[in-house]
């Protein structure tokens, strides 16, 4: 098991607040200023930790104008591969002012890498952590050569199938890497929530014994909090400053009032997880009081046999448990009993 697991000294795991990833990806539309506010929004909004992803157009595909390097049906029906990824693509120039913003923030700044050289270039910026993009997990070599950096990964499956995940992480362990966690993931954007089919977090902790979380792609904040009470231990959420603005990930990304109130929930999710408790809360405690009991409700001569008309079950609760009245009733009273006095067994004598 790659437990404990921590990013730059900042432990995540079911015993601590979700770890959440505000998800930069093409939201900056070209504007260094906008990404810079991109990060300054998620710091405010209580993120953990800003990504970025690092390529080039031709670093991440070719050029081609064939049909399979076209994008058919969705959110970017009928663009090419290379035109998407030079529009969404962060600038290479840009990534040392923003991991600087992020620190200053106290943030975690770091990327998914798509090929070699962005990898030597994220370590030179010293990332604290790689993830590996759901579309990249079946490239081993470069999970190898992300791993042999000895840093935090993380790893999203969202095309991947069982073969393949075993696959990724056979490579990342072999490569080096001590310290992995996978993000439960449906590569649909927008995703559905009916699609999301959370109980697989569970398996996946199951199966491979390491962190898990969510890459969501769905509207709202709504899976990502149920998510907590599933057992993810990391988030990772689109963020855009306002998604009347447009780009390429803006229909499926929060804006940051709803990004905040996100992290708030998933945090109380998971402060109201707790374990399993047999001495349940509020037992014993001071409303137990307010619980029903056996109280005397009409005054009773010494020696009167005890009737429903002299003992009932109401609140406050110091008197007998109410599951003592069919025992109660019928037999006599040890002295006389006033009106409004908590019933006790030294109030009863035997049954005639």
């Amino acid at each position: 098991m790659s437990l404990p697991y921590a990013i730059a000294a900042r432990p995540i795991g079911a015993d601590h607040s979700p770890y959440i990833i505000a998800e930069l990806s093409g939201n900056h539309n070209g504007d260094l200023g906008r990404a810079l506010a991109l990060v300054d929004a998620a710091a405010a909004a209580g993120a953990d930790a800003v990504k970025l992803q690092t390529y080039t157009a031709d670093t991440i595909t070719i050029d081609v104008d064939r049909p399979e390097f076209r994008i058919h049906g969705g959110l970017w029906d009928g663009r090419s591969l290379h035109e998407l990824y030079q529009e969404a693509s962060t600038p290479w120039a840009w990534h040392s002012d923003l991991f600087a913003r992020a620190r200053s923030h106290g943030m975690h700044c770091f990327s998914s890498p798509f090929d070699p050289t962005a990898v030597d270039f994220l370590a030179a910026l010293d990332a604290p952590a790689f993830k590996i993009a759901s579309f990249e997990l079946v490239d081993t070599p470069l999970i190898r050569k992300v791993a042999a950096q000895g840093r935090p990964m993380i790893m999203s499956t969202g095309v991947a199938n069982w073969g393949e995940i075993e696959d990724a992480l056979r490579a990342a362990r072999e490569g080096g890497a001590t310290q992995i966690a996978l993000l439960h993931c449906i590569s649909a954007y927008p995703a559905r929530p009916e699609e999301m089919r959370l109980g697989t977090i569970a398996t996946l902790a199951d199966a491979f014994g390491v962190p898990i979380g969510l890459s969501d792609h769905t509207m709202g904040s709504a899976v990502a909090v149920a998510a907590i009470a599933r057992g993810a231990v990391i988030i990772e959420k689109h963020l855009t400053l306002a998604r009347a603005d447009g780009g390429p990930d803006a229909e499926f990304s929060l804006e940051p009032d709803e990004f905040a109130r996100m992290v708030a929930d998933c945090r109380m999710a998971h402060a109201a997880l707790g374990g399993p408790r047999h001495d349940r809360k509020g037992v014993g405690g001071a409303n137990a009081q307010f619980r029903r009991s056996l109280y005397v409700v009409a005054d009773v001569a010494a020696g009167e046999v005890l009737t429903e008309a002299h003992v009932r079950s109401i609140r406050p609760g110091l008197g007998l448990a109410p599951k003592h009245l069919p025992e109660v009733l019928g037999r006599p009273a040890t002295r006389a009993l006033t009106r409004g006095e908590p019933l006790d067994w030294s109030m009863v004598g035997t049954a005639q």
